[in-house]
């Protein structure tokens, strides 16, 4: 069954250094664009993994490696994720997203790198990967039919093994088909529509990728951890705003980062608003019977 879209379904997967998002680079990235009417368009990259503190290639891990089959002497000609980052947000910017497994790893993966490019590279990147759905394939296979992407491809796609497991571009043109495979089966479990199937297996509630901040049922932004656990961060930055230098300073993910200081500019700006505001009635009626307490006549 083709896929029924109001707009851009963009399937992707990384192949990486390691599996600390922190630390470890995107060494290729592979999407498929599947567009409105079943149009598809295949891009794969590959990047030279970038150190940009110390100004160097980045190591593979020897793990990394043996799934990937990919050497830190194979990259060492191919360019940075910085130097393609336009075009792979080009790819980006009106699409949804969809990956197997992607929404624990991939995604927080390529926002983090990303925010190397804004924060070490200078570059003003208007992309926002928060906003966007996520379908996640795995979590409906789970769902469905609670295992691993070649499983799901021989249990969707007519039962043989898919080629060249774990290089990215095989990866995210098996999901697109897994995903295809799981409509036709699924015909009256599950809707055709993107907004249907990021739904399943439940939305993250958390703010960052690395789920330092979530949403309450208030839709406030709460603290998951540390001396501030289960405090919205609001009241941590009304009692204690340094906390929030503390993290721009911290070992932490630059998405992480980014959302705490998205939220300070927004309570900063709240504050000044309400500095500027004219007094309502009430507050002048207040200010008039606490001055009239102190009258001598």
């Amino acid at each position: 069954m083709e896929l029924n879209l109001q707009r851009p379904l963009l399937f992707f997967d990384i192949e990486s250094t390691g599996l600390n998002i922190a630390s470890d680079c995107i060494a290729e990235l592979s999407f498929v664009k599947v567009f409105p009417g079943g149009e598809t368009r295949i891009k794969t990259w590959r990047f030279k993994p970038w150190d940009y503190v110390n100004r160097c290639q980045y190591p593979i891990a020897p793990q990394a490696s043996a799934v990937n089959s990919l050497k830190d002497e194979d990259l060492a000609g191919e360019p940075r994720f910085a130097d393609c980052v336009e075009e792979v947000v080009s790819w980006l910017e009106d699409a949804d997203l969809a990956g197997f497994n992607s929404a624990k790893f991939d995604l927080p993966m390529l926002a983090e790198e990303i925010e190397r490019v804004r924060t070490f590279e200078g570059k003003d990147i208007d992309i926002d990967l928060h906003s966007k759905l996520m379908v996640d394939v795995q979590n409906i296979y789970h769902f469905m039919e609670p295992r691993n992407l070649k499983a799901a491809y021989r249990f969707y796609c007519g039962g043989e093994d898919f080629e060249n497991a774990h290089t990215a571009e095989a990866d995210t043109v098996a999901t697109y088909e897994v995903l295809k495979g799981q409509l036709d089966m699924y015909q009256d479990k599950l809707k055709n529509d993107v907004q249907s199937l990021a739904a399943i297996g439940g939305r993250p509630r958390t703010v960052d990728y690395a789920g330092r901040l979530y949403l309450n049922d208030e839709g406030e932004a709460v603290v998951s951890f540390g001396k501030h656990k289960g405090k919205t961060a609001r009241e941590v930055w009304n009692t204690e705003p340094s906390y929030f230098a503390w993290i721009e300073g911290g070992d932490f993910t630059l998405d992480t980062k980014r959302q705490f200081a998205r939220l300070k500019a927004q309570f900063q700006k709240e504050r000044k608003e309400a500095l500027n505001r004219p007094a309502t009635s009430d507050e002048l009626q207040g200010l008039r019977d606490k001055f009239s307490m102190g009258k001598l006549f």
